[in-house]
């Protein structure tokens, strides 16, 4: 009854007809976690997409007779110093958080792409240049590396997603270069080669799709270490001037209240971790089926 069930949900297999089972039938086998995790990415992105919606009261909005007022049927989840409405605060800084992860990560995947494909295509001695200078860079930790820069620039939302992005520039160029290098001795490139396509027709259409689509997930994976990364420099006071409703800025303020407000941290703290997780739960989950190993 099962294997029947089965076939008319999924179809045929491959011997009775030809057909192969859908792949959207695998859905039912997904782990409970990565559904919980899809659904918890599902609402930030509804939350960045209409923060207006789902916030109860204005994020800027203040009122000195509700500061400190614990989490209640009004303020779920508490006011803070100002008599603002945590929970609007963090709703409305879920745009800023993702945006900073998502525009960090595409900067740092970008200039990336392009040096680990350069290293991996040029000539010796520009691959060794080029893994040089990326060894050096990859001697310091990410955060160093971020507040090195952002020192340099300046303070500020756009210079913070450039040291984020910057910093993550040598990881991914690694990456890039050791698919490149991988794919350009496949079969079919050696093929296509050989039937006189030219280099950058080779580079576009066999080489450079084949070797950036491991990149993309394991980026995926990253867009967690971006946020986390940025929220930090927030916390240090190196994000979004006050009030900008920012998950790290909350924490920074928030500390100094944590005796009598404790609320005021650790909802922030949670968020960030809880996004952190659902993010990289789901990039693992899409590098485990693009490597073909069981659910």
């Amino acid at each position: 009854m099962a294997q029947t069930l089965a076939t008319v949900i999924v179809g045929p297999a491959a011997g009775e007809g030809g057909y192969r089972p859908l792949r959207l039938a695998r859905l039912g086998q997904v782990r409970p976690g990565l559904w919980l995790a899809g659904l918890f990415v599902l609402l930030l992105l509804l939350a960045a997409a209409t923060p207006g919606a789902l916030a109860p009261f204005d994020p800027l909005d203040a009122s000195a007779r509700l500061a400190f007022q614990p989490p209640s049927e009004l303020h779920w989840l508490g006011t803070d110093e100002n008599g603002r409405d945590v929970l609007s605060r963090l709703i409305h800084g879920v745009r800023s958080s993702l945006f900073m992860g998502l525009a960090a990560t595409a900067l740092g995947l970008a200039w990336g792409a392009v040096l680990g494909l350069a290293s991996g295509l040029g000539p010796r001695w520009l691959d060794a240049a080029l893994m040089r200078g990326i060894d050096v860079l990859l001697a310091f930790p990410d955060l160093l590396l971020a507040l090195v820069i952002i020192t340099f620039f300046g303070q500020g939302t756009a210079n913070l997603i450039l040291a984020v992005g910057i910093a993550g520039v040598p990881r991914y160029a690694r990456l890039v270069r050791a698919q490149t290098l991988n794919v350009r001795h496949a079969g079919y490139v050696e093929a296509a080669v050989t039937l006189g396509q030219s280099r950058l027709a080779v580079v576009l259409r066999h080489i450079l799709p084949n070797a950036f689509k491991p990149v993309l997930i394991l980026a995926t994976i990253g867009i967690g270490g971006t946020i986390t990364a940025g929220a930090a420099l927030s916390f240090l006071g190196f994000g979004a001037p006050p009030p900008a409703p920012e998950w790290g800025a909350m924490m920074a303020i928030g500390r100094s209240f944590l005796a009598n407000a404790p609320w005021l941290v650790a909802w922030p703290a949670l968020i960030i971790t809880l996004t952190v997780v659902s993010i990289s739960a789901i990039g693992r989950e899409l590098l485990r089926r693009s490597e073909g190993k069981p659910l």
